[in-house]
């Protein structure tokens, strides 16, 4: 009869749909993404002023290679931790170059990706940074002198878009903005607060796992 042969057909058709759908591999196949890129860290142009407005205080920006984890808890939400190689900034006190510091900015962010099974995947997501100062360099005026400059702790909002190379592969470009705050000393009296409130900025390439 016809129609039990159809039965076997569909039978066939639907065991072998699981099949099709793993050599796919969809979007929740992989739950690890790691990312390295370079980026900008770029500082909000008034930063602030120090010894009751006497100095003010501009942070140079600063680039550097950086690497980033993401575990998928779902194909739409990921928990990111973002790494870098220590950024090194300019620190100019009236216009003139007083200080080099060197910080790590690590973001710990929960993040919801759109269109995840789209070329282009748009995404955005919330978190925490902690940025520690160290290495500083006094110069100039403040040569002889010992600076000193608090760590931060403060929310960090980020977005970008992934594109999908292939199924493993990825490339895309991102922003974040950091409330990034830090009580300055000199010779262990305090000077006042630099908000240095950065934009971070760049390109990564991906490989998804």
């Amino acid at each position: 009869m016809i129609f039990p042969r159809y039965l076997c057909v569909a039978s066939l058709l639907a065991s072998c749909c699981p099949l099709a759908a793993a050599q796919d591999s969809p979007p929740d196949a992989y739950r690890w993404v790691v990312k390295v890129g370079v980026h900008n860290v770029d500082p909000k142009s008034n930063n602030g002023s120090l010894a009751d407005s006497a100095f003010a205080v501009d942070v140079g920006n600063s680039v550097r290679p950086t690497g980033t984890i993401e575990y998928l808890l779902t194909p739409n939400l990921g928990i990111e931790a973002l790494a870098a190689w220590p950024f090194k900034h300019d620190i100019r006190l009236n216009g003139t170059r007083a200080a080099t510091a060197k910080e790590l900015p690590p973001v710990i962010s929960l993040q919801y990706h759109f269109l995840v099974e789209q070329k282009l995947s748009p995404y955005v997501g919330v978190g925490v940074n902690y940025t520690r100062f160290f290495n500083i360099g006094e110069t100039g005026a403040l040569a002889g002198t010992h600076l000193s400059l608090g760590s931060s702790w403060g929310v960090a909002a980020h977005a970008g878009v992934d594109y999908r190379i292939n199924d493993r592969w990825l490339a895309g470009v991102d922003l974040r903005w950091v409330d990034l705050d830090t009580r300055v000393k000199l010779n262990g009296s305090r000077l006042g607060t630099v908000n240095v409130d950065p934009l971070v900025y760049g390109v990564y390439v991906g490989y998804r796992f």
